[in-house]
């Protein structure tokens, strides 16, 4: 049997990385036999989330309530995910390779004294199990085996396209008790700060994405990306040297220690490319890079790149762009 940790949206819903574990895991179901999928999901699930679960041949959902979740605590998480898993006798437990979810499994497996593997794109053979899971910020990969029951591990983002069962399944939705210590909520989130309304959009589902990186030169230089991004129907993403200097806020960096995208189109200016940042816009469908280094990184993996100043560069395209319309 396999336990799934599912993430939610403000409106209830599932996340696109929790469906694309999902997914992954049906795959590693059927390569199984047909081993069952439950999932396990934190605070009163929405009718909409029962029916997403269900369309993705989902048998069982435990949820966990009460106190102990009112706010996030990873251990607590962990405690019922774990709880899950020795009520179930699941072989497996994954979740999505986000933040929460690395965070989440890596107690899991500290709780359970198993090896919990990150951020996996692909399984081989079931005996003995072996991943492949991206190491270096996304730079290399490498083929890891499980030999510990329950294998613990978390799927990459974007490792799959998120695709709906052939047949649908009716969700049984089960309260499950857990047993949460004191210790387990030592860590835990005590304020959440909403978004400024006037902020970019998700990185994560947006269709378009412009970067920005040093090259817009300080706060003030970010004016013709942002016009761009708005003309394409698009958000704003940074590099992480942006954030560092406060440039920009956080959520809206791209990279290994920011939000991984996969947008149709992505255009980073004035963006080298360093490991980190690849790391998070590696799936971009096309690249579109604008750089005066011809030889910076970007340039040389992206799919179309132009040698020039962002600052000349991106108001010449915004001027096109509204010629056009």
């Amino acid at each position: 049997m396999i336990v799934i940790l599912i993430e939610t949206e403000a409106d209830g819903t599932a996340t696109e990385v929790s469906l694309e574990t999902i997914t992954f895991a049906r795959s590693l179901s059927a390569a199984g036999g047909g081993v069952p999928m439950d999932c396990v999901v934190v605070g009163e699930p929405t009718a909409e989330l029962v029916g997403q679960l269900g369309s993705y041949g989902v048998r069982e959902l435990h949820v966990a309530s009460g106190e102990a979740f009112s706010a996030y605590s990873g251990a607590a998480w962990a405690a019922a995910v774990q709880a899950v898993q020795q009520l179930k006798g699941a072989v497996v437990v994954t979740a999505a390779g986000t933040s929460r979810g690395n965070e989440v499994l890596a107690h899991v497996g500290a709780r359970m004294g198993v090896a919990m593997a990150a951020n996996v794109v692909s399984f081989g053979g079931l005996a003995p199990f072996v991943v492949t899971r991206q190491v270096v910020g996304g730079a290399a990969l490498e083929e890891m085996q499980l030999d510990d029951r329950p294998a613990v591990f978390s799927v990459a983002g974007h490792a799959v396209e998120p695709v709906p069962a052939e047949a649908a399944t009716t969700v049984s939705v089960l309260p499950i008790n857990v047993a949460v210590s004191e210790a387990d909520l030592v860590a835990r989130v005590v304020e959440v700060v909403p978004r400024p309304a006037d902020q970019s959009g998700s990185l994560k589902t947006a269709k378009v994405v412009v970067g920005a990186g040093r090259g817009a030169g300080g706060p003030e230089g970010f004016d013709h990306v942002i016009e761009l991004a708005g003309l394409l129907g698009g958000t704003l993403g940074v590099s992480r040297v942006v954030t560092s200097l406060g440039w920009r806020p956080h959520h809206e960096q791209v990279g290994q220690t920011g939000s991984r995208i996969s947008p149709d189109i992505y255009i980073p200016c004035g963006i080298s490319g360093a490991i980190q940042h690849w790391a998070g816009c590696s799936s971009s469908k096309v690249i579109l890079a604008i750089n005066t280094d011809a030889e910076a990184p970007m340039m040389t993996k992206a799919t179309y790149a132009v040698v020039g100043d962002m600052h000349e560069v991106v108001p010449a395209i915004n001027e096109e762009l509204k010629s056009r319309r």
